[in-house]
């Protein structure tokens, strides 16, 4: 099987980066659980040496989502944090970054917490307005890290515009892509340098592997990508790689579902009478809307969030659900609900998440890919 370099979205998902087995002919890329390889001779190997460096089956997936995101290479991590640490390990002391104000809790501890002490600094800024990323620019500024659409409020910042600035000032642009997918959003196609994903969300899709993948365009930063990764040594097993390359075959179809849901459930919410407000891009509603129609063309995916008048109403609702399952992480085929207040979000301090518009009594919610009548249901019955 040979992929045509004209191949469309949903093909490169299913083949790109894979051949049949060359020994026995299997059409899925083999799990090659192995810690080392048999050289034949001193010095005479087949590329492959020792399983930290390199293993056949996460080279598949790597190639697999380097060409899904449009990218010349891609790094497979343990995790999404491994992922995006990696990334920041390209700074030096005293390098600054600019980072969406709204990113995940997780990005904001790792770099408050953790990159600080190594002499880095960060500055936290609504990139949704380009001019606070131009204006927290300084001549040690050489990396702005955006989140789009953010989480949890879904915040959406121009990937063109911010390449833009990034690039006038000698900087790179990182752009975290979890939520849209690569189906959704294609940040190098509008500027970005590096796209870094939570495999652990769509791109894997059945909540059964935790990890993280860094898409390079650039010859430096695909040659210290690959350093790291070796160095460090937070690499994707070859099990969970085998269970993202599952996960990309049908990503294409996924997302088609994962939207129609988000969209059926935005626009119920937001006729409940319960509900004090919705956060959806796609909706027209969103402050953002125009900008998610252009850089998100196929649709927003199944992320929504919306509030209740007050913290107790918000947990008498979560406490109510049924078949949507209350539990932190995204992007599975089955619908997931969290209080992101004290989940997902908790390691950032309170007045931070007032001064990004999360309040205690916001619910996030992935849509899954059931029945989009049963998933009503069930919002009916806990919204009671």
């Amino acid at each position: 099987m040979k992929l045509s370099k004209h191949a469309r979205f949903a093909t490169v998902c299913l083949h790109a980066g894979q051949r049949p087995d060359p020994t026995t002919g299997a059409i899925i890329t083999p799990i090659y659980q192995t810690s080392t390889y048999v050289q034949e001779a001193l010095g005479q190997h087949k590329g492959y040496e020792y399983a930290r460096t390199q293993n056949p089956t996460r080279s598949a997936l790597e190639a697999n989502l380097a060409a899904i995101e449009g990218g010349r290479a891609a790094f497979a991590f343990a995790s999404g944090m491994a992922a995006i640490q990696a990334i920041v390990t390209k700074l030096s002391v005293g390098d600054h970054a600019i980072v969406t104000d709204n990113t995940y809790g997780g990005t904001f501890r790792l770099f408050d917490k953790v990159m600080t002490r190594l002499g880095l600094t960060f500055s936290y800024v609504d990139t949704s307005n380009p001019a606070s990323i131009e204006d927290a620019m300084t001549s040690a500024t050489k990396m702005v890290f955006i989140e789009t659409p953010t989480n949890p409020v879904l915040r959406l910042t121009d990937i063109a515009a911010s390449a833009e600035i990034a690039h006038k000032h000698g900087a790179c642009l990182v752009v975290d892509n979890t939520f849209a997918s690569p189906c959704l959003q294609r940040p190098i196609e509008l500027g970005a340098d590096l796209v870094v994903h939570s495999t652990t969300k769509y791109l894997n899709g059945h909540s059964d592997s935790i990890g993280g993948v860094v898409i390079a365009v650039r010859d430096e930063d695909i040659e210290w990508l690959k350093f790291i990764q070796n160095s460090a040594g937070a690499i994707l097993s070859p099990m969970d790689s085998s269970l993202v390359l599952r996960g990309t075959k049908t990503l294409a179809l996924r997302m088609v579902q994962h939207t129609a849901n988000g969209v059926a459930l935005a626009e119920f919410l937001t006729e409940h009478p319960r509900v004090q407000r919705v956060i959806y891009p796609g909706l027209p509603s969103h402050p953002q809307h125009a900008l998610a129609q252009r850089q998100m063309p196929h649709g927003c995916g199944g992320m929504l969030s919306f509030e209740m008048a007050s913290l107790e109403e918000a947990r008498q609702v979560l406490n109510r659900f049924q078949l949507m399952a209350l539990a932190e992480s995204l992007g599975g085929v089955e619908t997931l609900v969290c209080h992101p207040a004290s989940m997902t979000h908790a390691s950032v301090p309170p007045e931070r998440r007032a001064a990004i518009g999360l309040s205690d009594s916001l619910i996030r919610i992935s849509a899954g890919i059931e029945d989009i009548e049963d998933l009503k249901d069930d919002l009916r019955q806990a919204l009671q």
